[in-house]
């Protein structure tokens, strides 16, 4: 996959994202990836877990909210692994997620990032290339 193909496809995770944020709470890490997220255009109920009490913490806010969550970790080990803690808490609760965000923005981005907090700058990247073209 070439960068042009890689900023279409990118596009239109963002787009998804964008669409199901206005009736799910966004799981994050921290508030770098809420920074990130916000100068891509994307924004509604964000939950910073790290800074929110943890795991079980962001599960119960999401179960009160009344609505699913997008589980929006890192891809690097510890995200990984809060990824699968926040299913494991979901789970638990009854409350749906979609973690497929996730996963297909770990593999557009993959090769150039690990975290969400650098998507706004993978996309000035993957535009600026797309423009060299």
């Amino acid at each position: 996959m070439n960068d042009e193909e890689r900023l279409e496809k990118f596009g239109e995770v963002l787009d998804r994202l964008e669409e199901l944020s206005s009736d799910h709470v966004i799981l994050v890490e921290g508030n770098k990836d809420v920074s990130a997220l916000s100068n891509l255009g994307i924004s509604g109920d964000i939950f910073c877990v790290q800074s929110g009490g943890g795991p079980v913490k962001a599960a119960e806010y999401v179960w009160r909210s009344g609505k699913e969550a997008i589980i929006l970790t890192d891809w690097d080990d510890r995200g990984r692994s809060l990824a699968r803690q926040l299913r494991e808490n979901l789970r638990s609760l009854g409350v749906g997620y979609d973690d497929s965000v996730r996963s297909d923005l770990a593999f557009l981005t993959r090769m150039y990032s690990k975290d969400v907090e650098s998507l706004d700058s993978i996309m000035v990247l993957l535009n600026d290339r797309a423009e060299e073209v």
